[in-house]
């Protein structure tokens, strides 16, 4: 394999902490490389120094000469005044790029629900990050670096994704390089991961699954006194072993390995000995939707998010709910928490039903900005029972990754995934039975996601996540159910994989919108198919495509040959009426090739293209 580019002894540092003490990495073409590791341990600065968009302190950065490299930086880096089209396609006219149908697939993936016309700016940072996405991959990248590709993606956003890198090149060709905290998605796409830590890399075969045995061999073998952080690892481990069958088929998983390391290991939950705890603590009701129906917040009258739904919640349940954008998964949580009420049915409490919630936001911390992480917890107790364990304040703290100095930490000076980590623990300590968690895995890096659900294993209440992280859905609940934006809860007995069944045909059963009208090549992402067109229209369409295609190539030549004959006509000062002339015909032309491109937008419709 060639190699693409490369860093040599690279060192940097920020004030008197070392972020990469001398690390020396490369990348070779067919590379398919993840990195993981603790936020702030280095990851987005080694990916930066190996992008080019910013200098180590010492070592060097070197490239083959040919090399392209595309990039996508966490932060918005768009201009907000162009429209959608403008920030992916530039100028290109909408003939040109439509005709392409990498970049047609592209659009398709990310931003077919996105209104074209509109400016950048006024996009949520959801839109503005799947744009930012679009206009990198539609380029042609020899090396491409994804600095959290995973964030505002849904479970479908997700799996296009991998699906689009895998097949973006031949196994032999290009290579990427990828930080996400979404451990399902580094499984499906690397055959190689990089862990940062302690500002060393240390590289791995394989995706995450491979990753945390090879980390669990590599601590045992040079017996390291990391005994939580180990147990986590192992605990980690026997989900992989034990859980989806898929997992264990991939390369370089050594099988024998992880039955040997997790034989003294159980399993990562009793599920009969919760379920029993949780209905001591919570009796036979829990919480009920009885034919609820739900209008759409300031939509028309008759327009209903919710039609009818009944969902019951049992004592220890542990449900994770997946759907679209804008399907009411949020919605619903407020429902059972008692935040809105419905327009129609009922909802049903258990008396002794205490519920907690985990918003996307992290305001909750407001009050408390002031106080140190181990003066916000023990504010409600010093002693904690967890799954039949006492913890103290300390210790529990510290389970979640706050070390003893982190603990004295004032919580206004916390990253976010901290203060995330701080919320959880709120509401743990707080000792509800009905846990609920709106997408939990926001800014949490992969050590503090298996911690959390290590903490989340022996919690004995009912637990509901919202999540786009299909690795945390499948890890710390027993069955899925789905909101498909139809107003409807639908049970997913299959999982993950029967929600993306029923996504894909659904979209293959209707027309894709944009911007609250129909898509097409000259106004959106995508042209589909004309409902009904016979075999002989696609035919007929098929050829006054490629006569078309000829005829724009044509016109473009003659607006050439007229450009040419301008700029000579234009250094000649006594040539005005030749100009005058030269601009008429220009204009005829123009007014051609916008009918030919109508004509060739209504050929593409037929065939579906």
């Amino acid at each position: 394999m060639a190699h693409l580019l490369g860093g040599e002894n690279l060192m940097v540092s920020y004030a008197t902490r070392t972020v990469l003490n001398g690390v020396t990495v490369g990348l070779e073409e067919g590379d398919r490389i993840g990195m993981v590791g603790r936020n702030g341990d280095g990851k987005s600065t080694l990916m930066r120094l190996l992008a080019m968009r910013a200098t180590p302190d010492s070592g060097r950065v070197t490239k083959r000469s040919e090399v392209n490299i595309g990039y996508l930086d966490q932060s918005d880096v768009l201009d907000g005044d162009l429209t959608v089209g403008a920030a992916i396609v530039g100028d290109q006219a909408d003939y040109e790029w439509a005709r392409n149908p990498q970049i047609r697939e592209v659009m398709g993936g990310l931003v077919s629900d996105v209104d074209w016309h509109a400016n950048v700016h006024a996009l949520s940072g959801g839109q503005k990050r799947r744009v930012a996405l679009a206009k990198l991959l539609i380029e042609d990248h020899d090396v491409i670096m994804l600095d959290e590709p995973t964030n505002h993606l849904d479970v479908e956003g997700v799996a296009w994704l991998s699906r689009h890198l895998k097949t973006r090149w031949r196994a032999n060709q290009g290579a990427f390089l990828v930080v996400t905290h979404d451990r399902w998605f580094l499984d499906e796409v690397c055959t190689k991961t990089w862990e940062i830590h302690d500002g060393i890399m240390d590289p791995f075969d394989g995706g995450y699954a491979a990753y945390v045995l090879a980390r669990a061999e590599r601590d045992r073998s040079a017996s390291v006194v990391e005994s939580k952080r180990q147990m986590l690892v192992k605990k980690e481990l026997a989900w992989l072993r034990r859980g989806a069958p898929a997992r264990t088929a991939k390369p370089k998983f050594r099988i024998e390995a992880a039955n040997a390391l997790i034989a003294d290991v159980p399993e990562p939950r009793d599920s009969t000995a919760l379920s029993k705890m949780a209905t001591a603590r919570l009796g036979k009701d829990v919480l009920d939707l009885e034919h609820v129906s739900l209008d759409f917040l300031g939509g028309e009258p008759g327009q209903k998010l919710f039609d009818n739904i009944t969902l019951r919640l049992a004592p220890g349940e542990r449900l994770g709910l997946v759907g679209v954008n804008g399907a009411g998964k949020t919605t619903l949580l407020k429902l059972l928490n008692g935040e809105i009420q419905p327009s129609s049915g009922k909802v049903k409490r258990g008396k002794t039903v205490v519920t907690a919630v985990l918003t996307q936001e992290v305001k909750e911390l407001d009050d408390v900005s002031d106080l140190r992480v181990i003066e916000v917890i023990e504010r409600e107790k010093r002693s904690f029972n967890v799954g039949g364990k006492e913890f103290t304040a300390g210790q529990l703290v510290e389970q979640l990754g706050f070390t003893n100095e982190k603990q004295w930490t004032p919580v206004k000076d916390l990253s976010g995934g901290e203060r995330r980590r701080l919320q959880l623990l709120r509401l743990l300590v707080g000792e509800p039975n009905v846990l609920m968690l709106d997408e939990p895995t926001n800014d949490l890096d992969t050590d503090t996601l298996a911690a959390v659900e290590d903490v989340l294993d022996g919690w004995p209440g009912t637990l509901v996540v919202v999540s786009h992280d299909r690795y945390l859905l499948e890890r710390v609940t027993d069955h899925q159910m789905a909101l498909l934006g139809d107003g409807k809860i639908r049970a997913l007995p299959r999982g993950v994989d029967q929600y993306l069944e029923l996504r894909e045909a659904a979209l293959a059963g209707s027309t894709i919108t944009g911007g609250g009208n129909p898509v097409t090549a000259a106004s959106g992402p995508s042209a589909p198919a004309v409902a009904g067109a016979s075999e002989a229209e696609k035919r007929d369409a098929r050829k006054a495509k490629n006569r078309i295609d000829r005829q724009l190539g044509k016109l473009k030549q003659q607006e050439d040959k007229i450009h040419a004959q301008m700029t000579a006509a234009a250094a000649d000062g006594s040539a005005a009426g030749k100009l005058a002339e030269l601009n008429k015909k220009l204009k005829d032309l123009a007014v051609e090739r916008e009918a030919l491109e109508l004509e060739w937008l209504g050929a593409l419709e037929v065939l579906g293209e």
